[in-house]
């Protein structure tokens, strides 16, 4: 008998201690459970490795934007003061009629194109700029940059900077492509993006089945990059300052918080681009600059501090012993995969939103989204990386961390937006609270953004019905509230993943379109030279 209770014991106890441990589980570590395999896979699949540890994407990402720099003629240099006057308007008298446009025909038409014989589209140029910005100014630059720093010093600032400047020209040519092959529906309203250009500008070369799978490949990676990093990274970094503000432990308060996200993000994503856009230009420029003011407030408070900062940045840049992720090679990939993931440039979401544009020349809204990665990487992503690195000059924290993106701060670990946290609080009075603010906000805008670009792609695979919208937007709204329930490793994993998957397809469509852009390049400054008489 006593033999046989033991082994009834030595059975029964320990399961009863696996059914304590998950009655004690909360519901968002179920839910990361649950996610972290689905991650795991879509990770390893996208990120192949060829050599040195270097994934195939990055390195396609990388010498695409150096080969359309150089095709271009550097763009992102030469182009910079007249994309800027094309958003503050100078050149809007070219949209009407047919005014100063040489190619112009009889009565106004212009040989060869139907997008061109009015000025169609949803939105201005300062409006779908703002709302492409607000797309790629998330939490990549809070958060994101926050974890380059971590994981490859300060030398990765270095490489998400050139990153950035490589990335405009890349934007340039998705972006012009997405208004040049745009449909325009009957009753105004536009669908443009690398599934239009990849079917329709295909087919014009020839390529129509390769341009059908392409396009339909691309639409099913956006919807994931939509619900990955155009989403549940941005509830998930949103939680984390949410909970450590109000000091929220309960297993379930991201669960809580994203239901909350959701509600308020399902409230102006109903209205379309429109109401999107009409959102966007208010709330962008007004949380980038008061981001930026405070970034700039703690940089020249220790203004004795940024030379040393810039130069570690330049330095550690070339380090072939850099800590944390192995070397030259690895912050310079860190660097890379951060700026990638930010501005977006070459995963061709953003030419969803340039699409919408009012304007019968595709390349004025090339232009206009050759600033983006500027804004994006090369000022915001900038101004994160000093702020972090001033506070670590006294060694708050070791680079390198726990080589996941985490590291210790007074024997506290911090991750993402946690670590821009604890460098504000140092320089900032109650800078937890405006930092939370800047972060929600930052999150509900990429957001709302990004629901926009998955549900283009959704309509383009399911039909522009109101059922399949419906559908789009439910399954969207779920994935804020995963994202804010799972942890920070698997929802960055499975974020980089779907946004880089979408660079294989979109850059087939680059590669046989950009003499397209180049044309409509031409095109464009001819008119611009034919009004000035």
């Amino acid at each position: 008998m006593k033999r046989i209770l033991l082994s009834i014991l030595a059975i029964t106890i320990p399961f009863l201690t696996f059914a304590q441990e998950e009655a004690e589980k909360g519901l968002d570590q179920k839910i990361d459970e649950a996610f972290q395999p689905v991650s795991d896979f879509f990770s390893k699949v996208i990120f192949f490795e060829v050599f040195s540890g270097a994934p195939f994407v990055i390195i396609l990402l990388v010498l695409s934007a150096i080969f359309f720099t150089i095709y271009f003629g550097f763009p992102n240099i030469r182009y910079f003061p007249k994309a800027i006057n094309v958003v503050r308007g100078k050149y809007d008298d070219l949209e009407n009629h047919s005014l100063g446009d040489p190619n112009a025909g009889v009565d106004g038409d212009i040989p060869d194109t139907i997008r061109d014989e009015s000025k169609e589209g949803e939105v201005s140029h300062f409006q779908a700029l703002a709302t492409a910005v607000s797309g790629t100014v998330g939490n990549g630059n809070i958060a994101g940059v926050a974890l380059a720093i971590a994981l490859g010093g300060p030398g990765a600032t270095f490489w998400m900077i050139v990153c950035g400047l490589l990335g405009m020209s890349t934007k340039f040519v998705e972006c012009t492509l997405g208004v040049q092959y745009r449909d325009v529906g009957e009753d105004g309203t536009v669908y443009g993006g690398p599934m239009y250009y990849l079917s329709k500008g295909l087919k014009e070369k020839g390529f129509a089945t390769l341009g059908k799978i392409a396009a339909v490949i691309f639409a099913i990676f956006c919807i994931g990059g939509s619900f990955g990093g155009g989403n549940a990274a941005q509830s998930n970094q949103a939680t984390i300052v949410l909970k450590e503000l109000m000091g929220l432990e309960s297993t379930g308060a991201g669960t809580v918080i994203g239901v909350v996200l959701a509600i308020l993000v399902g409230i102006i994503i109903i209205g379309g681009i429109k109401r999107i856009a009409s959102v966007t230009e208010k709330v962008v420029p007004l949380m980038a600059v008061m981001y930026i003011l405070a970034c700039l407030y703690i940089i020249f408070s220790n203004f004795s501090f940024i030379d040393d900062a810039i130069g570690m940045i330049v330095t550690e840049a070339f380090n072939p012993k850099a800590i944390g992720v192995g070397g030259l090679i690895g912050v310079l990939l860190v660097g890379f995969k951060r700026a990638a993931f930010s501005n977006e440039a070459g995963a061709g979401s953003a030419s969803i939103a340039h699409s919408a544009v009012k304007t019968k020349y595709s390349a004025s809204e090339g232009l206009v989204a050759l600033l983006e990665p500027f804004i994006d990487t090369v000022v915001i992503c900038t101004m994160t990386a000093l702020v972090i690195i001033i506070f670590n000059s006294g060694g708050a924290f070791q680079y390198g961390g726990d080589g996941s993106g985490s590291v210790l701060i007074d024997g506290i670990s911090y991750e993402g937006a946690g670590i821009t946290a604890q460098a504000f609080a140092k320089y900032i009075p109650y800078s937890n609270i405006f930092l939370t603010i800047a972060v929600v906000l930052f999150a509900v805008s990429t957001m709302i953004s990004w629901s926009y670009y998955g549900l283009q792609s959704w309509k383009f695979l399911f039909g522009r019905g109101k059922t399949a919208d419906l559908v789009y937007k439910l399954l969207f709204l779920t994935f804020i509230v995963i994202g804010a329930a799972a942890s920070m490793n698997s929802i960055w994993a499975f974020s980089d993943a779907m946004i880089f998957a979408m660079v294989f397809p979109n850059m087939i469509g680059l590669y046989f379109l950009f003499p397209v852009v180049k044309k409509q390049l031409i095109r464009y400054f001819d008119a611009i030279k034919a009004s000035k008489g």
